[in-house]
């Protein structure tokens, strides 16, 4: 083999190995679907409700008025 073929079977291998941690990555993911459902639920509850805390100054600081913060913390979980 030339050098040209090797160069391209080494980038090819790498392409293999990354396929396969991708891979490996998203049956994980899907496997735990349910849990990280449940998890991102739970995120939502407590985020929202930290929302709900902040002071007037720090709300300014994430660039959200009252108002905005008031219409994402009473949220319920479940929705986006």
């Amino acid at each position: 083999m030339n050098g040209l073929s090797d160069v391209r079977l080494t980038l090819h291998s790498q392409e293999l190995a990354a396929g396969q941690e991708n891979a490996t990555r998203e049956a994980t993911m899907r496997t735990a679907s349910c849990l990280s459902r449940w998890a991102l639920f739970w995120r939502r509850v407590h985020t929202r409700k930290a929302l709900l805390n902040l002071t007037t100054e720090q709300l300014r600081d994430i660039g959200l008025s009252r108002e905005q913060a008031l219409a994402e913390g009473l949220k319920p979980f479940w929705r986006i």
